[in-house]
């Protein structure tokens, strides 16, 4: 008997820390939730800043980015550096095979010619230093 009471022992041990390891992963998850709507709403106000600002001068509304291109230019916001066609590949998980860099390449140098990104080196790819960006 004593020998299944040791069992249930060890058991609950070994439960009660796979429920604390899940407690903390619950917190951490939590952080960055919060994290994230915290830059979405920051995206979202700028958006409507931006957009406010454009009919007011009488300018043409700027034209709205597809959503892959949101997700680009989130992650841009997020990394403050200069991110190449692979790491934004890689981080967004859309595959680092040639063929998506290049399409990647091919997105964010279309970024480049609308003034949104900025290329100050081949391959590098960052957000202007002072301009706000229309990301509709």
């Amino acid at each position: 008997m004593s020998e299944l009471l040791d069992k249930i022992e060890a058991r609950h041990r070994l439960v009660r820390e796979t429920a604390e390891r899940l407690r903390e992963q619950i917190t951490e998850l939590t952080e960055q939730l919060a994290s994230a709507e915290r830059i979405l709403e920051r995206l979202e106000t700028t958006r409507e800043t931006v957009l406010e600002l454009a009919t007011e001068d009488g300018g043409p509304l700027p034209e709205p980015l597809p959503p892959g291109y949101r997700d680009i230019l989130a992650l841009f916001e997020q990394s403050g550096d200069g991110l190449r066609a692979r790491d934004v590949c890689r981080t967004l998980d859309t595959g680092t095979e040639p063929r998506h860099t290049e399409g990647m390449r091919a997105k964010l140098k279309r970024l480049v010619n609308r003034g949104i990104l900025t290329e100050p080196e081949p391959g590098l790819f960052t957000m202007p230093r002072t301009a706000s960006h229309a990301c509709g």
